[in-house]
C-alpha cells in the first residue's frame, strides 16, 4: 500500500514541476502579460495537467516572485520596476559575496576547485576569439551559470545556497541575465573579459583563504550586471534580448 501512495505522491510532484516550468516559460516568454489574471481552467487545458498541480505551481511561482496573490483569491502576473531589477541584482551580488567569503573561510574541496577552474578554462577558450558569435554567447551563458552554481555550492551553506537559488529564479537577476543584451554592444567582448578576470580572481582568493577579498570581488562582479541593465534600458532592441524583459515596467520620463 505504501508503495502505491509513494508512486502517487511522486506523480503529483512531477505534474506540479511540469506545470511550474511551463508556467514560468509562459510568463518569461511574454505569453502571460504583467497584470494578467491567471485563469486556472484555461491552464489545465493548455498545460495538460489537473487543477491541483496548477494551483501548487501558482503558489510556487508566487514564492519565486513572478506572481502576486489577489486579496479575493487567484493570482496575477507581477511586473517589476527598474528599481526592483536593480535591487534583485544587488541582492544576488551581496549573497554571492557572502558565499565567496564563507567558501574562503571554511575551505573548499579540490573537486569543486578543479571544476571551477575547468569552467574558467572553457570560457578562456571562447574569449580567445577576436569576435563572439551568438553560439559563443550561448556557450558562455552555460559555462557562466555553471561557475556561479559552483561558487554557491562552495559556501557549504544550504541556507545561502537556497536564498541564492530563489533570487536567481527572477530571470533578469540571474548571473547571465544581461549577457545577450550586451552582445549587441561593440564592447561586449571587453565586458566579458573583465568578468572573466573577476571569475579567476575570486577562485584564487577562495583557494588562498582570503575571505574579505573574495567577497569584495563578487560584490564588484555584480556591478557589470548593473552596467548592462542601464545600457539595456536605453535600447529597446537590447532589452528584448533579456529573458523576462516584458516584466520590467519602464520608467516614464516627462
Amino acid at each position: 500500500m505504501s508503495s502505491v501512495i509513494d508512486t502517487q505522491e511522486e506523480s503529483g510532484l512531477s505534474q506540479t514541476v511540469k506545470a511550474q516550468l511551463r508556467l514560468r516559460e509562459l510568463i518569461v516568454g511574454g505569453e502571460l502579460r504583467p497584470g494578467q489574471r491567471i485563469a486556472e481552467l484555461a491552464l489545465v487545458e493548455r498545460i495538460g495537467v489537473s487543477r491541483t498541480p496548477i494551483r501548487m505551481a501558482l503558489v510556487r511561482l508566487q514564492e519565486e516572485g513572478l506572481l502576486d496573490a489577489l486579496p479575493g483569491g487567484g493570482f496575477v502576473v507581477k511586473d517589476f520596476s527598474e528599481e526592483d531589477v536593480h535591487d534583485a541584482i544587488e541582492l544576488r551580488g551581496t549573497l554571492e559575496g557572502l558565499a565567496a567569503r564563507l567558501a574562503a573561510e571554511r575551505g573548499v574541496g579540490a573537486v569543486l576547485v578543479t571544476e571551477a577552474r575547468e569552467c574558467i578554462e572553457r570560457i578562456d577558450a571562447l574569449l580567445a576569439e577576436p569576435e563572439l558569435s551568438e553560439a559563443s554567447f550561448s556557450v558562455y551563458v552555460q559555462e557562466n551559470s555553471r561557475l556561479h552554481d559552483l561558487l554557491s555550492e562552495m559556501a557549504g551553506s544550504a541556507v545561502v545556497q537556497r536564498q541564492l537559488e530563489r533570487v536567481k529564479t527572477l530571470p533578469f537577476a540571474s548571473p547571465s541575465g544581461f549577457v545577450f543584451a550586451s552582445a549587441l554592444s561593440p564592447r561586449s567582448r571587453d565586458s566579458l573579459v573583465v568578468a572573466q578576470a573577476q571569475h579567476r580572481a575570486v577562485i584564487e582568493a577562495i583557494v588562498a583563504r582570503e575571505g574579505t577579498r573574495a567577497e569584495a570581488v563578487m560584490r564588484e562582479h555584480a556591478r557589470i550586471a548593473h552596467k548592462n541593465l542601464r545600457e539595456a534600458l536605453q535600447s529597446h532592441k537590447s532589452l528584448q534580448k533579456i529573458p523576462g524583459a516584458n516584466l520590467i515596467r519602464r520608467r516614464t520620463h516627462r
